[in-house]
């Protein structure tokens, strides 16, 4: 077995080596009250100090190579020749009415077309309502506002303040088409 080397501090019980507590009294034998050998705690403050001087000369490397370098990038333009191209000119007779964005107003439809038959046929009727001497004529995606009913493009003519404005415009639309109703458009 092993030698005693000690005695415990409250019984006066001879103790081993590495023992932890007396068998006499029962009491915890501290590691270095009782010559237990050169034994360390797993973590003991050498440890924990060396542990924070890597993370700190690593959080130093870290800020190091991340930061933006104090001279300034010099910014290079370069410009060279252009040419501006022309849009196609287009005649003012044959434009057609685009409603006033975020405006709420009254109107005269004079044709819904349903979308699967395609825009190109509300505006070839938009067109000859023009022809007809109607003014402001344009067309509608009736998905964009919030008073009609999705689906449709409507032909529309004029853009009033009131319904009896747009009432009183009904009829000279209905010599284009005998549908020509009023509406409120809300966007």
């Amino acid at each position: 077995m092993s030698t005693t080397v000690a005695a415990c501090p409250r019984c006066d019980t001879r103790v081993a080596v590495g023992q932890e507590y007396c068998l006499g009294c029962g009491l915890r034998l501290g590691r270095d009250r009782v010559g237990a050998g050169v034994g360390r705690t797993p973590f003991s403050w050498r440890s924990v100090a060396l542990l924070g001087a890597v993370a700190l000369a690593g959080g130093a490397v870290a800020i190091a190579a991340t930061r933006d370098p104090t001279s300034t990038r010099q910014i290079i333009t370069a410009t060279g020749g252009s040419e501006t191209v022309r849009a196609p000119a287009v005649d003012a007779a044959s434009r057609l009415a685009v409603w006033p964005r975020a405006r709420t107003a009254w109107t005269v439809i004079l044709v819904s077309v349903p979308k699967a038959r395609g825009r190109q046929r509300a505006v070839a009727i938009a067109r000859r309502a023009r022809g007809s001497g109607l003014t402001r004529v344009g067309v509608l995606d009736s998905a964009r506002f919030a008073s009609l009913r999705p689906g449709s493009w409507m032909v529309f003519a004029g853009v009033y303040e009131s319904q009896p404005e747009a009432a009183g415009a009904i009829r000279r639309a209905r010599t284009v088409t005998r549908s020509a109703r009023t509406q409120r458009i809300v966007p």
